[in-house]
């Protein structure tokens, strides 16, 4: 028995002990980051206005709808500004899930929802026909457990808002981990709430095309507002000390960004 109870009761310091304490803080570390928010980011490629027009419809009056029902209450569907004369024309999806069960849970229903079927145009196109060109999914993890979506606080004119979605990728996975810490102990993320972002989220991306990578999204009144909102940034004290660290020099090696506006029936 008292052999027994050394196995289940291991000494500090022993082999056991160390492997035991090794699981638990896998074990606590998989917990928090399962509490994480999770934020689907679905990029519709379209080849012409037609299109356009069919994938709105489905959004606007079954897609949204549905996601609603489930629970999922704040959608925001975006498109780029200058869409109409692009040759690539998109429209982009934000679903936020409050854990990575609810992704999974919602996103079998939404493929067994049979409201679904009578929408001809989208969900039962046929195959010469599509709806898209193609639809491309990122899949994004808030970067804490404390960062969740926020919704934004403007005031001014719906068609004048411009959203500014953001990549930051790295040069390997290592380095992705240092821009992340950047964003998170370096404070990054509390620079640009104090200077009036309006962030709507800040997130990995654990997958899509472009990886190693981060995003998050911010929004302004109008372009003028944004454009004078990174004017204060690149000259605020707490930037210019973070931006110099030596810690955190060379870890992104491509910055991407689009700027969005909300089209009429998105969330926020």
């Amino acid at each position: 028995m008292k052999h027994l109870l050394a196995f289940r009761r291991p000494h500090k310091g022993s082999l056991l002990f160390l492997v035991v304490m090794a699981l638990v803080t896998v074990q606590a570390s998989l917990a928090v980051a399962a509490d994480r928010e999770m934020y689907q980011l679905k990029i519709y490629h379209l080849k012409d206005k037609q299109q356009e027009d069919r994938v709105d419809a489905f959004l606007k009056d079954a897609y949204l709808p549905a996601l609603h029902k489930l629970g999922v209450q704040k959608v925001g569907v975006f498109k780029p500004i200058g869409n109409d004369t692009a040759a690539d024309r998109r429209i982009m999806v934000l679903v936020p899930f409050k854990t990575y069960g609810q992704l999974l849970s919602v996103t079998e229903r939404l493929e067994q929802d049979k409201s679904f079927e009578s929408n001809s145009q989208y969900w039962t196109a046929a195959y010469d026909n599509p709806p898209y060109a193609r639809l491309e999914t990122i899949q994004i993890q808030s970067m804490s457990d404390k960062l969740q979506l926020q919704e934004p606080q403007l005031k001014g004119p719906r068609p004048e808002r411009v959203y500014e979605l953001r990549s930051y990728e790295s040069p390997n996975e290592k380095i992705h981990l240092n821009k992340v810490q950047m964003f998170v102990l370096g404070n990054e993320i509390g620079l640009f709430k104090r200077l009036g972002f309006n962030g709507v989220f800040y997130g990995r991306v654990l997958a899509g095309s472009h990886m190693p990578n981060l995003m998050y999204l911010t929004t302004f009144e109008n372009k003028a507002a944004r454009d004078e909102h990174w004017k204060i940034f690149g000259a605020d004290p707490e930037w210019k000390k973070l931006s110099t660290l030596p810690e955190y020099q060379h870890n992104v090696s491509r910055n991407q960004q689009q700027f969005l506006y909300p089209v009429a029936y998105s969330d926020f």
